[in-house]
C-alpha cells in the first residue's frame, strides 16, 4: 500500500502558544473539580459513604477549630519554604533533589546549639548562633554537589539525593549521642524548663512567627528571582549554559552561588522547624517536605507567590486525608487513594496548558 495514501491520525497533540495565567488556572480548577467528581464515584462503589460527608470532613481536618488552621498553616508555611528554598536550582535547571537532607542539617545545626550552648550563652545569644549555624549547616550542604557539578559535571540529581541519606544517618547518630533519656535512642524535647533556644511567640501564637518570616522570604524570593541581577542569570543560565557563556555569564560561580543560596533557605527551614515549632530532632522531622516542593515548586511553574497556593493545595489534601481516616473509621490507604486521584488530575492537568489536541480535518472526499 502507498505510504501516501495512508491516513492521517485522527487525533493530532501540538504545543500551544503561552496561556493567560486565569486560562492556566481555569484548566487547574476544571481538573479538581472532575477530580472531586471521580473521588466521590469511589468513594460509593468502596465504601458506601456520602462523597459530601467525606469531602467535609475533609474540609473539617484543615479548619475544623482554631487550633487546626494554625496547625494548617504552619504546615503551608514550612513546605512553601523549602519550596521557595529549591525554586533557584531549579529555575537554573539544577535539580537539587536534596531540599531534604539541606533542612535536615538546618535542623541539627539548630538542636547543637540548643544543647552544647544552653549553659553557656543566654538565651538570645543562643538563638542567634541557632541563625548562623543552620544557614551555614544548609549552605555547606548544598554547596558539596554544586562543588562537584561545576567542576567536575557530576550528576546533581543522584548526588543531592544521595545527600538525603547522609543528612539522615548523620541525625540518626546525634539522636543517639544526645539522647533523652538515656537508652532511648531518642532526644525528646530540648530544653522544656528554660525554654533556651526556643523561637518567642508573635502576639501570643506560637506558629505565627514561622509563618511571617516565610511571607517575607516568600515575597523576597519573588523579587530576586524577578528583578534582580542575580535573578536574571539564573534564568539565562537555566535556558542554555552556552548562551551564558558566550554573553560572559561566569555559570561555575552562578551554580555555586545559586545552590549555597538554596541551601541556605533550607537550613532557615530547619531552623524553623526545630526553634519554632517542635524543639527536638528526629530524622523525620522535616517529614518529606523536600521531596513535596519539587512538586509545588514545579506546579506553580517556579513562581513564589503561586506556591502560596500550590503548597496549600497539598498541605489540605494531606490533612484532610488523614481526618478522613481517623474520624470515618476508614483505612487510612483509602484517604491516601483519593489524595492520589486528585494530584493525578492535578499533574494531568499541566499536559493541556502545555499541549493541545487536535482532530484531523476530513478530506473533500471524506466529506463527499
Amino acid at each position: 500500500m502507498d505510504k501516501s495514501k495512508k491516513k492521517e491520525p485522527l487525533f493530532h497533540i501540538s504545543r500551544r502558544a503561552a496561556l493567560p495565567w486565569y486560562a492556566v488556572w481555569g484548566i487547574r480548577l476544571a481538573a479538581v473539580i472532575l477530580a472531586l467528581a471521580v473521588c466521590a464515584l469511589i468513594s460509593v462503589v468502596m465504601t458506601g459513604q456520602n462523597p459530601l460527608q467525606i469531602y467535609a470532613v475533609t474540609f473539617n481536618g484543615s479548619f475544623g477549630s482554631p487550633r487546626k488552621i494554625w496547625v494548617t498553616l504552619q504546615n503551608v508555611a514550612m513546605l512553601l519554604c523549602v519550596s521557595l528554598a529549591v525554586t533557584p536550582a531549579f529555575r537554573m535547571r539544577f535539580w537539587n533533589i536534596g531540599g531534604e537532607g539541606q533542612a535536615l542539617v538546618g535542623c541539627l545545626a539548630s538542636a547543637a546549639c540548643m544543647i552544647m550552648l544552653r549553659n553557656i550563652l543566654p538565651n538570645w545569644a543562643v538563638i542567634l548562633c541557632m541563625v548562623a549555624a543552620s544557614v551555614a549547616a544548609g549552605a555547606i550542604w548544598g554547596l558539596i554537589p554544586a562543588y562537584f557539578k561545576a567542576k567536575f559535571g557530576t550528576n546533581e540529581t543522584l548526588f543531592t539525593l544521595m545527600m538525603n541519606y547522609v543528612a539522615t544517618q548523620l541525625v540518626a547518630y546525634f539522636c543517639v549521642v544526645w539522647e533523652s533519656p538515656k537508652g532511648s535512642g531518642q532526644i525528646g524535647i530540648i530544653n522544656p524548663n528554660d525554654n533556651i533556644g526556643w523561637l518567642p511567640d508573635l502576639f501570643g501564637q506560637k506558629y505565627l512567627l514561622n509563618i511571617v518570616i516565610v511571607l517575607i522570604l516568600c515575597i523576597g524570593m519573588y523579587f530576586y528571582l524577578n528583578f534582580s541581577k542575580h535573578g536574571y542569570e539564573i534564568a539565562v543560565v537555566g535556558e542554555s549554559e552556552n548562551t551564558a557563556r558566550y554573553v560572559g555569564i561566569k555559570v561555575d560561580r552562578i551554580i555555586i552561588r545559586t545552590m549555597l543560596l538554596s541551601g541556605a533557605l533550607c537550613g532557615i527551614a530547619g531552623l524553623l522547624l526545630t526553634g519554632g515549632t517542635n524543639h527536638t530532632l528526629t530524622t523525620t522531622l522535616v517529614g518529606g517536605r523536600g521531596f513535596t516542593a519539587v512538586m509545588v515548586s514545579w506546579l506553580a511553574k517556579f513562581n513564589p507567590i503561586w506556591m502560596v497556593l500550590t503548597s496549600f493545595l497539598l498541605v489540605f489534601l494531606e490533612r484532610g486525608a488523614g481526618e478522613v481516616a481517623s474520624k470515618m473509621g476508614l483505612n487510612a490507604s483509602f484517604s491516601d487513594i483519593l489524595t492520589g486521584v486528585i494530584l493525578f488530575f492535578i499533574i494531568g492537568s499541566e499536559f493541556f496548558i502545555a499541549y493541545q489536541i487536535r482532530m484531523r480535518k476530513k478530506t473533500a472526499r471524506e466529506v463527499a
